[in-house]
């Protein structure tokens, strides 16, 4: 199941919404968004990374913030 999750911009101190194939043990497969560059953004996890994800909340709206590299 394809669900969204946020990636920290190292250069921006932002983070970047992205679709991630959802795996077992809030695990997550990270997909590039259409306009996915590594020249313009440097994303801390990058597309076809597999990671872990954490729930943070940003004005009380829950999200699934990218917090580890596992592959």
């Amino acid at each position: 199941m394809q669900t969204t999750i946020y990636i920290y911009l190292e250069e921006d101190s932002a983070y970047r919404p992205t679709q991630a194939i959802a795996l077992d043990n809030g695990l997550y497969h990270v997909l590039p968004t259409p306009d996915y560059d590594p020249k313009d953004e440097d994303w801390q996890f990058v597309p076809g990374s597999i990671v872990r994800c954490e729930e943070r909340e940003s004005n009380g709206k829950p999200f699934l913030l990218a917090v580890e590299k596992l592959k």
